[in-house]
């Protein structure tokens, strides 16, 4: 299955992703811009590079190997992209922080590089996946103006806050230490993959024809 820390930068989502890959089996662990990242990259190339790793995924699937990738695709262009519905599970975890913290992360990792308009356009980044994690109506057009034509954005822009498949659980690292983020990810990581096996996951394969029901948004807030 895929399992994927999206949100802005400067949340830990790397740190923790790759603490929780030393821990468990059977769980490759990637960073979406390993690869690196073009000069002018747009939605079109992120939509091109999500589909990408979901055919990674695909291909640790088939080796019995579930993937964890951090990156910044929230859930709608995940489920978008070409082949998500060859998955046989996708979980997503929005890994946050508060905008104060944030700001003094992009400080320390970038000094000098982020000019004010800049790093608020790091915050509203953070702030539209926070609202795109409990509403898939919230601005879609964020992810859908200008994106890719292979892009099936129809497969959820139908759907409301209330299904069951629009899930994404929310962890906020804001004044949490980093060991205690990375049990909580390793925890939600072993919950997705029980969620899994025993057929409660919502968004298992054939997920797109799956009858809708009420959500349980867990939150880690």
């Amino acid at each position: 299955m895929l399992l994927k820390l999206t949100g802005s930068s400067c949340s830990g989502k790397t740190t923790l992703a790759y603490a929780v890959g030393e821990r468990l089996r059977r769980l490759a662990v990637h960073d979406f811009d390993e690869l690196g990242v073009p000069e002018g990259a747009d939605r079109r190339w992120r939509n091109r590079m999500t589909e990408m790793w979901v055919r990674r995924a695909l291909e640790y699937q088939d080796r019995g190997v579930d993937l964890l990738l951090t990156g910044q695709s929230p859930l709608g262009e995940v489920l978008a992209s070409p082949s998500a519905p060859l998955l046989d599970g996708i979980a997503v975890c929005l890994v946050d922080v508060s905008d104060e913290v944030r700001r003094g992360r992009l400080a320390l990792r970038d000094p000098g590089r982020w000019d004010a308009p800049a790093v608020d356009a790091f915050l509203g980044w953070a702030a539209w996946h926070r609202k795109h994690a409990e509403d898939p109506r919230h601005l879609p057009e964020v992810l859908t103006d200008g994106s890719g034509p292979e892009m099936a954005w129809h497969r959820w822009t139908g759907w409301t806050a209330d299904d069951r498949r629009w899930s994404t659980h929310q962890l906020d690292t804001t004044d949490r230490p980093v060991p205690e983020s990375v049990d909580q990810v390793e925890q939600w990581v072993t919950g997705q993959r029980a969620a899994l096996r025993t057929g409660r996951l919502a968004l298992a394969r054939c997920w797109p024809d799956r009858p809708a029901g009420p959500s349980s948004r867990p939150s880690s807030r």
